[in-house]
């Protein structure tokens, strides 16, 4: 069991038979009044974000979340399948607990699959991705106005904003949280 005073970002715990993990909390300590802690966390099932204050001597039952990295090898219609390093088992999940981030998952990326209890809750990529452009549009002379951008298409199928810069075959590095383009890589 912990307490709400003992909240810190990421932490998972279980609440009216719900999993939860903590993404904000703010103890806070009124001049007047009880002190509580202002906490945003997210539903680990359904991704909603909710905010609450509790508190502080709250006892809530900690989840423990099982962590596992494991190589992204192919996808077959709605399932893509996971190989977990040290053991060579193949695991299928859904495309829809993987999310948005499944248009930057490249065949052999090793990713963080997330479980409780055997059930997988998500799994995690890297923060940053590097993808090989494979359409792009030429860049037009002329179009030097502050922060122009084209659309690219990657190897991965994904569409993304880029410099008018970038060319075709150029690789470039992806933040997977909220896919916009990084940097070029240099080879």
């Amino acid at each position: 069991m912990i307490t709400a005073g003992d909240f810190r970002n990421g932490m998972s715990f279980e609440k009216d038979g719900e999993l939860f993990q903590v993404i904000e909390f703010q103890h806070v300590k009124p001049g007047k009044g009880a002190a509580f802690v202002r906490t945003k966390y997210r539903n680990l099932k359904t991704g909603t974000i909710r905010e609450e204050s509790f508190n502080p001597s709250v006892k809530l039952k900690q989840a423990i979340l099982e962590r596992r990295d494991m190589q992204y090898l192919y996808s077959d219609d709605d399932l893509y399948y996971f190989m977990d390093n040290d053991t060579y088992e193949q695991l299928p999940i859904r495309a829809e607990i993987i999310g948005d981030s499944v248009q930057f998952l490249k065949e052999g990326t090793v990713c963080q699959v997330v479980s409780h209890n055997g059930e997988i809750l998500m799994v995690e990529l890297p923060i940053k991705v590097d993808l090989l452009v494979t359409e792009c549009e030429p860049a037009v002379k002329g179009d030097t106005a502050t922060n122009a951008t084209k659309s690219a298409i990657v190897e991965t199928g994904a569409e993304v904003r880029v410099p008018l810069f970038i060319n075709r075959n150029d690789v470039i590095r992806i933040d997977t949280r909220d896919g916009q383009y990084e940097e070029r890589v240099r080879s």
